[in-house]
C-alpha cells in the first residue's frame, strides 16, 4: 500500500510498482506543488495587508498533506525543497526564515498527528503549525538582529495572522 491517511488505505498497489518508488514519486510531485504554490504566493502583493516579509502560507497545505500521506521523511523533503526554492528566488535570509518556520511547523504537525486522539482536527493543527511557523521566524529574526523588542512588537500581529493563515 502506498498511502494511509489516519490508518485508512487510500491507494492500492495493483500494478506491482515498487512502493518505495511510488512514495518517491509522490514526494517529488508534492515538492513540485509546494514550489509552485510558493512561486504563486511570491506574486501576490500582500505588503499592505501582512507584516513585512509575511506570506499567506499556501505551500504549507502541501506540507500537511505530505505529513498525512507520506509521513515525516516525505514532508521533510517537501519542506527542504520549498526552502531551497526560496533561497534561489529570494536569497539566504528568506531561506533561513523559510527553513526555520518550515521545520518547526513540520515537527509540531508530526507531534500532534501522533497523539492518540487528535483533539484539534486538521484545521486546529493547521492553525497551531502556522502560529509555530511565525514564532520560529520571529525567534530567528530576534537572534539575527539581537533586538528582543521585536518579540513584543510583532507577537500580537504574528499570532493574529498565524490564526488567519492556519484557517
Amino acid at each position: 500500500m502506498l498511502l494511509r491517511i489516519k490508518g485508512k488505505k487510500v491507494s492500492n498497489n495493483k500494478n506491482n510498482i515498487n512502493p518505495k518508488l511510488q512514495k518517491l514519486a509522490l514526494t517529488a510531485v508534492l515538492s513540485a506543488q509546494a514550489i509552485f504554490l510558493s512561486f504563486i504566493e511570491s506574486l501576490i502583493p500582500v505588503s499592505q495587508i501582512l507584516p513585512p516579509g509575511a506570506k499567506i502560507g499556501l505551500a504549507n497545505i502541501v506540507t500537511m498533506f505530505a505529513v498525512l500521506s507520506g509521513g515525516f521523511v516525505s514532508a521533510l523533503i517537501v519542506t527542504i525543497m520549498k526552502s531551497l526554492f526560496i533561497l534561489i528566488i529570494s536569497g539566504p535570509m528568506a531561506f533561513v526564515m523559510s527553513i526555520s518556520g518550515g521545520l518547526i511547523s513540520l515537527l509540531i504537525m508530526i507531534f500532534i498527528f501522533k497523539l492518540p486522539n487528535n483533539p484539534f482536527g486538521i484545521i486546529g493543527v493547521s492553525v497551531i503549525a502556522a502560529v509555530a511557523h511565525n514564532f520560529a521566524q520571529l525567534a530567528v529574526s530576534i537572534m539575527i538582529t539581537k533586538t528582543r523588542a521585536l518579540f513584543f512588537a510583532y507577537s500580537p500581529t504574528l499570532l493574529f495572522f498565524g490564526i488567519i493563515a492556519g484557517v
